[in-house]
């Protein structure tokens, strides 16, 4: 399982990459080989705004639907279109193809709540 350094981590398993000031944020790869194959997602619409911890979608797989969680606050910029067509991408490229949403950040402080790699990985890899 790949854990990516520079990256931060939440307790939810979603992961945040920051690129020119917005959080580009996707599903660990952890969570996605948990999970099982994607079989269908459900993303806000640009323009929605989340709340960091407060559900923002979810997720179906051939073992679970779960939620998804919001890492960050902020405005939804863009949303990955081939989700759509292919929620599998998920599993074949979590950390690249298969990233998930794109916000503008509202509080950028709140990176600092998230993990950095070393803990995600210490706390759900090397159970």
């Amino acid at each position: 399982m790949e854990v990516i350094k520079g990256l931060k981590y939440s307790e939810n398993h979603e992961w945040v990459r920051v690129e020119n000031g917005r959080a580009v944020i996707g599903l660990t790869d952890f969570a996605q080989e948990e999970f099982g194959i994607i079989v269908f997602v459900e993303l806000p619409e640009e323009g929605e705004v989340l709340q960091a911890g407060e559900p923002f979608g979810s997720m179906e797989s051939v073992k679970t639907v779960t939620e998804l969680y919001a890492p960050v606050s902020g405005k939804v910029v863009s949303v990955n279109p081939k989700l759509t067509e292919n929620p599998g991408v998920i599993n074949l490229s979590p950390y690249g193809q298969g990233w998930m949403i794109v916000v503008e950040m509202s509080d950028p402080a709140e990176l600092d709540r998230l993990w950095e790699a070393d803990k995600y990985e210490q706390t759900y890899v090397h159970e």
